[in-house]
């Protein structure tokens, strides 16, 4: 497991995941701000510094790409999650649910290339835990 460096992991990691868990915590350097046109440009990352908060976890697969990158599709497919808007769930529950829909189409209902087997399959199937592709239909048929 690695996560990047906000604090909050370091109290709830153990917690979750138990004492048995190869966790490290990956935190990027940055350089200077940026200032004047570019000033919405984030600063440029300079490097990394990797340090081992339990077990032992593979220094090769220490990294945050898999995350960032689930972040980056998910602010992408959201509204709600685009950086400088002012689409915004005004209610929690709102929020909480825009989300597990995200996730069960994302699991359940698109097919993803990567998962190609010899087909394209969703991420449920390779797992698993559904032998088709669900349609949207069946997503609302289980909120109701």
């Amino acid at each position: 497991l690695t996560t990047d460096g906000h604090k909050v992991y370091l109290n709830v990691i153990e917690d979750v995941f138990g004492a048995e868990v190869d966790y490290a915590m990956l935190v990027k350097l940055y350089g200077q701000e940026p200032s004047g046109e570019a000033r919405y440009s984030p600063a440029r990352c300079r490097g990394t510094n990797s340090r081992v908060i339990m077990g032992y976890p593979d220094s090769s697969k220490i990294s945050t790409s898999f995350a960032e990158r689930q972040n980056l599709t998910m602010r992408m497919s959201m509204r709600r999650f685009t950086r400088l808007t002012n689409a915004f769930s005004k209610k929690l529950e709102n929020h909480e649910f825009a989300i597990a829909l995200y996730f069960m189409h994302y699991n359940f209902v698109r097919p993803h290339r990567t998962l190609s087997n010899p087909y394209p399959t969703t991420p449920a199937m390779a797992a698993g835990v559904s032998d088709h592709t669900w349609a949207m239909e069946e997503i609302v048929r289980l909120a109701d």
